[in-house]
């Protein structure tokens, strides 16, 4: 398994993104190991947060992986410019995509990884054999749309199914949780089997956003180490 922490920019001070981003980053190897970046449309979701050409100019300002977590109506047409962008992974809304299997392929030959993100209520087992086509599944932990929101426990369920799936190589991708987590879940979130630890306000409601991103990774690596 993988111990990934990818920093929500979505709780940073907009006025100051770079800034933000550097302040994640820390030492090799214990500091931010993706950015995500939360793309909403005021339509698949109720909130409006930024677009490409913000992301493209967060490309241009780091050198760590950008994980583009599109909460957006008719990805199946927006998507692939994030990848030609040079986003690392792109991720879609299983319950926006028209053709799911299709548009993996589509960002792949982009030159991005695809993900698939699933809602809260949203089943996993009708996608299994959309998966087979994906490099990450993110399970949101929150209804998507707003940061701050408490962590969904019940989805758990859901991750500890899919990392199953992934210990028999029945899937091969990355397992992703996204909302909620803190130092008070990312524990019960690991135990789990998630990979991928999106932190939002976690971080960067810290005073120093790099040491937050350590504290919750010796927390992972913690519960790995007693299971």
């Amino acid at each position: 398994m993988q111990t990934l922490i990818a920093p929500s920019i979505l709780s940073a001070d907009f006025a100051r993104l770079a800034d933000e981003v550097a302040a994640v980053k820390g030492q090799p190897g214990r500091g931010a190991d993706w950015l995500h970046v939360d793309v909403m449309d005021a339509h698949f979701v109720p909130n409006l947060t930024l677009g490409l050409p913000v992301v493209q100019s967060l490309l241009a300002a780091t050198d760590l992986p950008v994980d583009c977590h599109l909460m957006i109506e008719n990805p199946d047409r927006w998507a692939v410019g994030y990848a030609e962008a040079g986003s690392y992974n792109v991720t879609v809304h299983v319950e926006a995509a028209d053709d799911p299997v299709m548009l993996a392929k589509n960002l792949r030959a982009a030159g991005a990884k695809a993900g698939l993100a699933i809602k809260p209520n949203t089943p996993l087992e009708p996608y299994v054999d959309v998966l087979k086509h994906y490099d990450t599944l993110l399970v949101m932990s929150v209804e998507p749309g707003f940061g701050g929101q408490k962590f969904i426990g019940e989805v758990l369920d859901k991750v500890r199914k899919a990392r199953a799936m992934v210990d028999t190589g029945h899937l091969n991708l990355v397992v992703e949780i996204d909302g909620g987590i803190n130092t008070d879940t990312i524990g019960q979130a690991a135990e789990a089997g998630v990979d991928c630890f999106v932190a939002g306000s976690a971080v960067y409601a810290a005073e120093d956003p790099a040491q937050a991103v350590e504290r919750l990774r010796s927390q992972v690596e913690a519960v790995r180490m007693a299971r």
